[in-house]
């Protein structure tokens, strides 16, 4: 008994916390009190329509927004109250009520439309509203009185929301571009990570696909354009043979789950086969001209290739502020990115993620792929040659 006692006074205090942190941060209510009409061409707010919920809110905004706790508005045909409001058993009132930041308590007679903003509208036995009933940020309880109109309700609303918190100023230009730069650092680092983890663990497959890159990217970007098209019908294919089968719909989910995998495989791996290939084309180019490479290997090839690819992104960060030069460097890096990724991905479907080698130019003889004779021109129809002396830089690690 002593154990369920201490329980139940723990599930208590639990329950207790929230409400009281609510109570605390809840806003507390203003003293009842009556609307001031406005002065002469001051704002004025219709209540004759509350069909519109929203568009009254709008013009309620404009209205009540920055006035803080001292508004003025006029209500043709009716009055508007500050804070809780009742309407008393023996009360009756002709004309539309508007009441702002209470709840609205009817026992007697309204003959009008009546409007809340962050209240509840409550109406007692026997009491009578002949209008509509509109809340802004409220509900309504009809506990056995009658409505005669429609009963509409805004859960949430908007009305006092540019004076609970002021307008946050635009960040400056430094503020932009350092945000920028960050951005473009943090999707570095991330397919930086991606590619040291896919050398580590397939670079065969990784130097297939950036050959068939380097060897044959017109084919593979026709193809990685085709493979977009069709990633959505094939989609749709799988999805039909797999509900046309007993089996295949078991398998649906799973079927799901690696097609998506699939994808995200082919279009990863395939960046990063094209980052590889422009690491790889600029270090070997820099070696024909007899500069001292340390370690041509593939987290280099890695690295450079996406240090690349990131320049115009860097770029846009820097310089994405300007007002037209900054779309035009976006465009155009996206521009770059997307074409790079498409043949990337059409390199990745025609060498099957690195297992065929057909489209890899390793049909080209072992003496044909030194950096001499790749990047050294022929003078006089005399074939390039080998320099004495040096040695073919090895692939990958």
């Amino acid at each position: 008994m002593r154990a369920f006692s201490v329980t139940l006074g723990l599930l208590a205090l639990v329950t207790a916390v929230p409400a009281a942190a609510h109570a605390e941060t809840q806003e507390p209510r203003p003293k009842p009190q009556a609307i001031s009409p406005a002065a002469s061409g001051g704002p004025t707010v219709e209540l004759d329509d509350l069909a519109r919920p929203t568009l009254l809110e709008r013009e309620l905004q404009a209205v009540l927004g920055r006035a803080g706790n001292a508004p003025r508005v006029t209500v043709p045909g009716g009055r508007a109250r500050l804070g809780d409001f009742t309407v008393g058993s023996s009360e009756n009132i002709s004309g539309h009520l508007l009441v702002v930041r209470g709840d609205a308590n009817i026992y007697g007679r309204l003959l009008g439309n009546l409007v809340t903003v962050e209240g509840d509208v409550v109406v007692h036995p026997g009491a009578l509203v002949s209008g509509d009933i509109l809340t802004l940020g409220g509900d309504v309880r009809d506990m056995g009185g009658e409505i005669g109109g429609e009963v509409r309700t805004l859960r949430s609303t908007s009305v006092f929301a540019s004076a609970a918190r002021a307008a946050e100023p635009p960040p400056s230009a430094l503020e932009t571009v350092f945000r920028r730069g960050m951005g473009v650092l943090g999707v570095f680092l991330t397919l930086g990570a991606l590619g040291f983890g896919l050398v580590m663990f397939g670079r065969p497959n990784l130097e297939v696909v950036s050959d068939t890159v380097s060897h044959s990217f017109g084919r593979a970007f026709v193809t990685g354009l085709l493979g977009q098209i069709l990633l959505l019908p094939t989609f749709g294919m799988l999805i039909v043979g797999l509900i046309l089968s007993v089996a295949g719909i078991l398998l649906l989910p799973f079927a799901v789950v690696v097609y998506a995998l699939l994808v995200i495989v082919g279009v990863l791996g395939g960046f990063l086969a094209v980052a590889h290939a422009m690491g790889e084309t600029y270090t070997r180019r820099r070696m024909a001209l007899g500069a001292m490479i340390g370690s041509p290997n593939s987290y280099r090839y890695l690295l450079v290739g996406l240090g690349a690819m990131g320049a115009l992104w860097l770029a846009w960060a820097v310089f994405g502020w300007v007002p037209v030069a900054g779309n035009m460097i976006r465009a155009a890096a996206f521009l770059v990115t997307w074409l790079l990724g498409t043949a990337g991905f059409g390199a990745a479907l025609l060498s099957r993620a690195g297992i065929r080698e057909n489209f890899a130019g390793r049909l080209i003889p072992p003496e044909a792929l030194t950096d001499e004779y790749l990047w050294a021109t022929p003078q006089y129809g005399v074939p390039a040659a080998r320099r004495p002396g040096t040695r073919t830089p090895t692939r990958g690690l």
